[in-house]
């Protein structure tokens, strides 16, 4: 057939509702390790030289394109009649187009690019107007079957619900991905008939309508079973969960990380951790969360799009959205909310809550503390209690608190205001709004006052001598 130099076009179906996920959500926008289900297969499309990405939506199909975006295109199946019907929705895009259709289901995240390729090329090889994906499985219960005629050649696909006794005996099933020649499919679809338990147009019928017709149809196996393991249920949404977790388990303990615990130890597809840092149990580390070298994460931890230092320990804490620079200590019991930055070898401790702020070098906030909207210089000492009251009920308003400073316990801080470099305020104290507290001097009470400076030279005008 010569198809060698014809273009591809990837085609994911994605209009399936997912009954069995029991969701108000598409099926293929759960999240598996942290991503939704179809970036996955998107994310392999990608890697192929694809001269379009066409994508067959239906249910809320607006949350789908907010995740793959406007760069692949869109084909709306507005009645669930089957995948044979969801192909022939794409017809319009396709009226002048000669080449390959790379077909792939949205739920199938272990597909490998490897695979697709092997796919690709012997259907190239052989001039197939049609090759498929197959599996061997012991148990091939809710799979399609390959059915061989007698020279052992692909004859056609049985759903299992339609399948005869004898037929559900067979082990090679379809994996519901395929590539057709796009001329000889469309053909086939307008010949398919919803005559099978379900009354719908099956995509699997092309195949033997193809074989009646004298053209030759291919299979490629796959050694891999989980390749085509698709997610219809939650329970096979966590199975699948376990299966990519104790991948990127062993992926990491390959690479130099101690994992105390792989079965209470739960790491995303895009976390990178470097060599000799020790995770330990019951530790969550999300998104496109960076992990340094010789770093104690856990136990019980939970970082999320983050970028964590070298040398930097964080114990039973969470950390969302943060950067903790190299020997800092978070924890245990700490919160790091998003836009917060830790400077080198500061440290967060017990029951602190920083949002939105940054610590500077070697300060320390100890216990029992809020700091939100706050700039923290160096060598900062803040004290148990201590609170910035940085929202006023209309909009939020910063603290800045210079080098060297000490912030007695309990101390208020009424945003916006400033604390000078050197200053101390006492146990207690409460800083009233723009009532900024001068480098050096030391205020007490509620609300504060100037007490002295510590060096008598200085003279300020902030606060008034009593």
């Amino acid at each position: 057939m010569g198809t060698s130099s014809y273009p591809v076009v990837g085609i994911i179906l994605a209009a399936g509702k997912g009954v069995r996920m029991k969701s108000r959500f598409p099926k293929v926008i759960h999240l598996l390790g942290g991503k939704p289900l179809i970036s996955y297969v998107g994310t392999v499309l990608r890697k192929l030289p694809l001269a379009r990405m066409v994508i067959v939506v239906n249910f809320q199909a607006a949350r789908i394109k907010e995740i793959l975006g406007e760069e692949v295109e869109y084909v709306e199946q507005k009645e669930p009649l089957g995948t044979g019907h969801a192909i022939l929705s794409t017809r319009p895009l396709f009226k002048d187009f000669v080449g390959d259709l790379l077909i792939v289901y949205a739920d199938t995240p272990f597909l490998k690019i490897e695979t697709l390729q092997r796919l690709l090329s012997e259907h190239r090889r052989c001039g197939n107007a049609a090759t498929l994906l197959t599996a061997f499985l012991s148990c091939p219960s809710g799979y399609g079957r390959i059915v061989r005629n007698a020279r052992g050649g692909v004859e056609r696909i049985v759903e299992e619900k339609d399948a005869s006794a004898e037929e559900k005996k067979i082990k090679e099933v379809n994996s519901g991905v395929y590539c057709f020649h796009s001329s000889f499919l469309f053909e086939a679809l307008r010949a398919i008939k919803p005559d099978n338990w379900s009354g719908e147009y099956y995509l699997t019928d092309a195949i033997g309508i193809l074989r009646k017709r004298g053209l030759p149809v291919g299979a490629v196996k796959t050694e891999d079973s989980l390749e085509i393991m698709g997610i219809n249920s939650r329970r096979e949404l966590a199975q699948a969960e376990k299966i990519l977790r104790d991948r990127n388990l062993e992926i990491l303990m390959e690479n130099g990380v101690t994992v105390i615990d792989p079965a209470t130890t739960f790491i995303g597809t895009e976390v990178k951790v470097g060599k000799d840092t020790v995770i330990g149990p019951f530790t969550v580390l999300e998104g496109k969360t960076m992990i340094g070298k010789k770093c104690e994460i856990g136990p019980y931890t939970h970082i999320r799009d983050s970028i964590i230092a070298d040398r930097v320990e964080v114990i039973h804490s969470v950390v969302f959205g943060s950067q903790v620079e190299a020997e800092a200590k978070i924890g245990p019991y700490a919160h790091l909310r998003p836009g917060t930055v830790v400077r080198k070898q500061a440290r967060i401790g017990n029951f602190v809550e920083v949002k939105k702020s940054i610590i500077g070098k070697r300060s320390r906030a100890g216990h029992l503390s809020y700091l939100g909207d706050t700039t923290v210089g160096d060598q900062v000492n803040i004290g148990a209690g201590t609170i910035t009251c940085n929202f006023n009920g209309l909009q939020k308003n910063p603290t800045v608190i210079e080098d060297r400073a000490f912030i007695g316990s309990g101390t208020i801080l009424i945003a916006p205001v400033k604390v000078g470099k050197n200053a101390i305020t006492g146990a207690g104290a409460v800083i009233p709004k723009g009532k900024d507290v001068p480098p050096d001097a030391i205020v007490v009470g509620i609300p504060a006052k100037f007490l002295k400076y510590k060096n008598k030279t200085k003279r300020q005008k902030s606060y008034t001598r009593k």
